[in-house]
């Protein structure tokens, strides 16, 4: 893969909000297997990652490995643009889709989410590792959404306030808890 400036999506699915950026799948770039990672990259020298609704799949153990391997391969000044579902959100029917488990059949999305986070919880997984972390999306504990100023161009999270139509009215319908946790 590429040398320099690379700026990866790990888990990208089938879309490609990131253009310039390379978008992997679990086979390819898997979270928990470094051997993948040595495969494609050299220690110190991603620029960005962006994981959008990846984390939630992994426990809160498989989290801080993540991250482990993460923090490895990206370069000083370095970040991780994680987005997960938001255990704070106040509305019934978005936690009965992202609950741990899922809603419902096996090939639904959210059949593998072993976590769903807060804030508090995702900024302790990666802040173990030694990231900074700084919040850009998030509802506190009450409920109330919170947005930080974040740009597309260092990585597009989809499900977001800025750029989900969904959530482009007077009421939030399906936001993220999104991070930037930073290497230095």
């Amino acid at each position: 893969m590429q040398e320099n400036n690379i700026k990866l999506v790990i888990g990208a699915g089938e879309h490609n909000n990131n253009p310039g950026w390379i978008h992997t799948q679990e086979e390819e770039v898997n979270l928990l297997d470094e051997a993948t990672w040595e495969a494609n990259f050299k220690i110190n020298s991603i620029e960005a990652i962006l994981a959008e609704h990846v984390w939630e799949h992994l426990t809160f153990e498989e989290g801080i490995r993540a991250a482990e391997i993460c923090i490895k391969y990206l370069r000083e000044g370095g970040y991780v643009r994680c987005a997960v579902p938001d255990g704070y959100f106040p509305d019934e029917k978005y936690q009965q889709i992202v609950q741990v488990g899922g809603p419902g059949p096996a090939d639904h999305p959210a059949a593998s989410h072993k976590i769903v986070h807060n804030y508090k919880s995702i900024s302790n997984m990666f802040e173990n590792v030694g990231f900074e972390v700084k919040l850009l999306e998030y509802c506190d504990e009450e409920g109330q959404f919170h947005a930080n100023s974040w740009s597309g161009k260092d990585g597009v999270i989809f499900r977001s306030k800025q750029f989900d139509p969904r959530n482009q009215g007077k009421e939030l319908a399906f936001p993220s808890l999104i991070i930037d946790a930073v290497k230095h």
